[in-house]
């Protein structure tokens, strides 16, 4: 197909972990329960919620700051590197939340690179439980240089023809 990327993710998946102050206990127990399936993965997390996994669950989690403080914003980049190949972020709904925009752009994000995001523990029980989850898999997603090229080139041939 014109215009899209296909990027392998290989089985080896680099997830990242979030969750709001009083979602945390939520995603502890995730973990704690699903600790041999994501020991096989690398794991990635905002820095309250990465210490609290590593503290529970022995698991290596490579931490960021935590998310008011710009962790969101931090995986949010790894996210546009092609560094994290899935979300796992259990967000509290009813919270009034001061860094709101972040977690707006970080879910924008992952949307913008087709990777899997699970909000809630369902969604999130769900997705480590498909056969895909430990398995190489081809994503597609908008190759959106190419895209901007294309606009970039079209905005030149515009301007010299107005000259």
């Amino acid at each position: 197909m014109k215009g899209v990327m296909r990027l392998k993710l290989a089985k080896k998946k680099r997830i990242a972990l979030i969750a709001h102050d009083r979602m945390k206990k939520d995603l502890i127990e995730w973990v704690e329960f699903n600790k041999g399936t994501l020991s096989r993965h690398e794991l990635y997390a905002t820095g309250t919620t990465g210490t609290l996994i590593e503290e529970r669950t022995n698991l290596k989690v490579h931490k960021f700051k935590s998310g008011p403080l710009g962790g969101d914003q931090q995986i949010g980049a790894k996210i546009a590197e092609g560094e994290i190949d899935i979300l796992i972020f259990f967000w509290d709904p009813l919270e009034p939340l001061a860094h709101d925009v972040d977690i707006k752009a970080l879910i924008r994000l992952a949307t913008v690179y087709n990777i899997p995001v699970a909000i809630n523990r369902s969604t999130a029980d769900f997705l480590i439980s498909s056969p895909l989850f430990e398995s190489e898999y081809e994503k597609i997603q908008p190759d959106y240089e190419t895209q901007l090229r294309e606009r970039i080139m079209k905005v030149v041939g515009e301007v010299k023809h107005s000259d």
